[in-house]
């Protein structure tokens, strides 16, 4: 006899942050914990970056301030590092940074390490197969890696474009794409692939609609799906790459146009999308596009 079971999905609360903090960024630790870094809290004047640091404990609830970085920064990029370190870079503090810290999950406290070449903001950072760290974006066309065992930074293949708000994402083949965003000559439809073998980046098609602040995920089918933002106003739509063939998609428009949202694959393959802003304001919707469907 053939069963059906039925799971109902729901959102509940948990406990709250220390801080209330916006533009932060949060990494999944080796342990389970959360480890939530800077961002800033808004005056209704300014933006006050902040130095704070907290974990999160999925098994309790609770959250717990750690050791605070040694700089205040918000719109940076945080990255966890095969040592189980977390690498912090760049971002907005009294001035647009190139300072980078590494936080120790065993000791709860941050060192420095050397800069980075270039400041930066609201630039991503991948975690290449090999270990090292490459750094992208803020309107420039430079990439810089860093090497977790010497800490040092070198200088790789500029981009074809100097894209901020963009994305970037680790294919299986472990070439990384970047799509979107943009920069002084407007928004960006052009996506790029960097090749860590070569540290060149070549041109692949284009997306079908111009985005900033959107997401990029990497499914299980090795395809890329991009939500979100577009230079037309705020959409709807969605689009998958198929790195096999270089090419674009168009696949089914989310119940909600969103952007500065922020997309997780889960376990069981789909995908959730959840928040960002819209015309009518900040959202607390989510949705779950289910790649098996198109749905």
């Amino acid at each position: 006899m053939n069963t059906i079971k039925c799971f109902t999905l729901a959102w509940s609360l948990t406990g709250n942050m220390n801080n209330g903090r916006q533009w932060h960024t949060a990494s999944v630790l080796s342990n389970g914990r959360v480890l939530v870094t800077g961002g800033a809290n808004y005056n209704g004047t300014l933006y006050n970056s902040l130095n704070s640091s907290e974990l999160y404990d999925p098994s309790t609830g609770i959250w717990t301030t750690t050791g605070n970085m040694i700089n205040a920064r918000y719109a940076h990029a945080e990255s966890v590092l095969s040592n189980e370190k977390v690498l912090v870079t760049g971002g907005i503090g009294n001035s647009i940074l190139n300072s980078a810290e590494l936080y120790d999950p065993s000791t709860g406290t941050w060192t420095t390490t050397s800069n980075m070449t270039d400041v930066r903001h609201s630039h991503t950072a991948s975690v290449l197969s090999n270990g090292k760290v490459l750094i992208v974006g803020d309107a420039l066309n430079s990439a810089e890696l860093y090497d977790p065992p010497t800490g040092t930074w070198i200088t790789t293949g500029n981009m074809n474009n100097a894209p901020y708000f963009h994305t970037a994402s680790v294919l299986s083949d472990g070439k990384v794409l970047a799509t979107g965003g943009q920069n002084n000559n407007g928004y960006l439809n052009s996506a790029e692939l960097y090749d860590p073998a070569t540290g060149i980046w070549t041109t692949t098609g284009n997306m079908n609609n111009s985005r900033h602040a959107h997401t990029a995920s990497v499914l299980s089918n090795e395809k890329v799906l991009v939500t979100g933002e577009s230079s037309n106003g705020y959409l709807n739509t969605a689009e998958l790459y198929d790195p096999s063939t270089g090419t674009w998609t168009t696949t089914r428009n989310m119940n909600n146009a969103r952007y500065i949202h922020t997309s997780s694959v889960l376990s069981n393959g789909t995908v959730l999308v959840t928040g960002g802003s819209s015309i009518s304001g900040v959202l607390n919707s989510a949705e779950l596009y289910d790649p098996s469907k198109d749905t």
